[in-house]
């Protein structure tokens, strides 16, 4: 128990790092990484005056020292600054603190009368600890800590930037066009970034609203980015689950794991609920397959938005915890359903190497100089190519993917922005955050507008680009609500 730990600021980097890490010493060298004890600020909000101060008024600020939060016990490193200092940062206090909620329900069970909680979704500081309640109490206390950084980078970055006034009362925020990959970026202040519904602590986009007699309607694409790569590299495998429909990500984890088509096979699982008569009882319908084999679906999801771009089995066995020949069996085994990805893959980075660029489906180019690898003198230059070309042949694989969508997403722009109905109707284009599109007009038409805005939403290029240009081989799916608020229509 540190009693100054009160004062740390918890969007304080240095300030974590000294609580969780001071006293760390280079194992290689023996060298001291983080002083045992250091002293930093912070405002005297309490009005303190210290029994040594030669005034009777408080000083605006106080000083307080950091010490080992673990004497003599070093916390697991999980990643190092380029200049060798413990990486702190919001996925290593979650690897510490474990499951929101975890430490705190493992308390109350204690308290409740358990005598051995069940210790699932616990962080690493669980055992750093000494396991039991302390471990618990670590976890939990890490827990809030989160939650405080998560509150103060959301009231920094959201609530009071988007509070500031205007002569209308409306966000005027500028989107950039000027990109690598070709989305659109929002900036002053940035629209396209609020946080995801799930981690939207204040609820913001309730405060984005239609004005009154009028209503918001809010449509984006399903799974842009995957149906594009599946016409790229027209792979047989995602276009067949594209076409017939149902969970994706459930798909892949079919077509990846045999025990699973065992199953499906003895129709002791299902893919989804379409495959059965409607006349089945609930409570006589076989459990799906993103409910039994939650794990391997998960597993399957990953796989699903991080090899599309060029991630390899060494990343992705840091993302799942397992060595890099686990991940490598798991990436095989979603090559082997889909080698067209592959083959497609192979020839963006031999086409970025031969030409230095890659381009998009409507033919936007991305320069990447460094595909070629050419190395300068000694080792030193020679790993600093290799790290620049290996980039920029990531970027060979992504970019054509993201700038595809960025294609579709601003033809789908042009197309509402110009549809004499909308006009008509008095409905208009307000923000487009990447794969979706926000608009505005009377409330009386908007279930109108609703269809009419995913029609022109699932054939953005009709009339906007050359009559041979390519027909897309994967229907665009597209998902839209209307409400008064933002948040509600998402």
């Amino acid at each position: 128990y540190i009693e100054n730990a009160k004062y740390i600021n918890p969007g304080s980097v240095i300030q974590l790092r000294q609580l969780f890490y001071a006293g760390l010493v280079d194992p290689k060298t023996g060298k001291e990484i983080v002083a045992e004890s250091r002293t930093f600020k912070t405002e005297n909000t309490e009005n303190i005056i210290l029994p040594d101060a030669k005034t009777s008024k408080p000083k605006k600020y106080l000083d307080f020292d950091l010490t080992a939060l673990l004497p003599g016990k070093q916390m697991t490193v999980y990643g190092t600054t380029p200049s060798g200092l413990p990486q702190v940062n919001g996925p290593m206090l979650r690897k510490l603190a474990g499951n929101p909620g975890a430490g705190k329900a493992y308390l109350d069970a204690l308290d409740a009368g358990e005598s051995s909680p069940p210790t699932n979704g616990l962080g690493d500081a669980f055992s750093a600890f000494g396991n039991g309640r302390e471990g618990a109490r670590a976890c939990h206390a890490i827990d809030k800590m989160c939650e405080a950084t998560a509150i103060q980078t959301q009231v920094g970055t959201f609530l009071q930037p988007l509070q500031k006034p205007t002569h209308d009362e409306r966000i005027h925020c500028s989107l950039n066009l000027n990109t690598e990959t070709g989305r659109l970026s929002s900036r002053r202040p940035n629209m396209q970034n609020l946080p995801a519904l799930e981690k939207d602590l204040f609820g913001v986009r309730k405060a984005i609203r239609a004005e009154h007699g009028n209503a918001l309607v809010v449509a984006d694409y399903g799974q842009l980015e995957l149906r594009l790569l599946a016409h790229l590299a027209q792979c047989q495998s995602m276009l067949h689950a594209f076409e017939v429909g149902g969970d994706f990500h459930s798909r892949t984890a079919l077509g990846m794991y045999d025990h699973i088509k065992e199953a499906v096979s003895k129709h002791e699982v299902l893919l989804d609920y379409s495959e059965l008569d409607d006349s089945i009882p609930d409570g006589e319908r076989p459990p799906l397959i993103k409910d039994v084999y939650a794990s391997e679906r998960r597993k399957a999801k990953v796989l699903n938005f991080s090899i599309a771009y060029g991630k390899t089995e060494y990343g992705l066995s840091k993302d799942f915890g397992v060595s890099v020949e686990e991940a490598k069996d798991t990436v095989d085994r979603w090559y082997a359903d889909r080698p067209e990805v592959l083959a497609w893959q192979e020839e963006q980075r031999r086409m970025a190497m031969q030409d230095g660029y890659v381009a998009t489906m409507l033919g936007r180019r991305r320069n990447l100089p460094n595909a070629a690898g050419r190395a300068g003198g000694g080792s030193g230059g020679r790993r600093m190519y290799n790290k620049l070309q290996g980039g920029a042949l990531r970027a060979a694989i992504n970019s054509p993917i993201q700038g595809s969508a960025a294609d579709v997403a601003m033809c789908a722009m042009i197309r509402i922005h110009g549809s004499e109905e909308l006009r008509r109707l008095g409905w208009k284009l307000l923000l487009q955050v990447h794969d979706e599109v926000i608009l505005e007009g009377p409330e009386s038409s908007s279930q109108e507008v609703l269809e009419l805005t995913r029609q022109l939403m699932e054939s953005p290029f009709d009339g906007l680009v050359e009559a041979d240009h390519p027909a897309l081989s994967v229907a665009l799916s597209v998902d839209a609500k209307t409400a008064l608020t933002w948040y509600d229509a998402k």
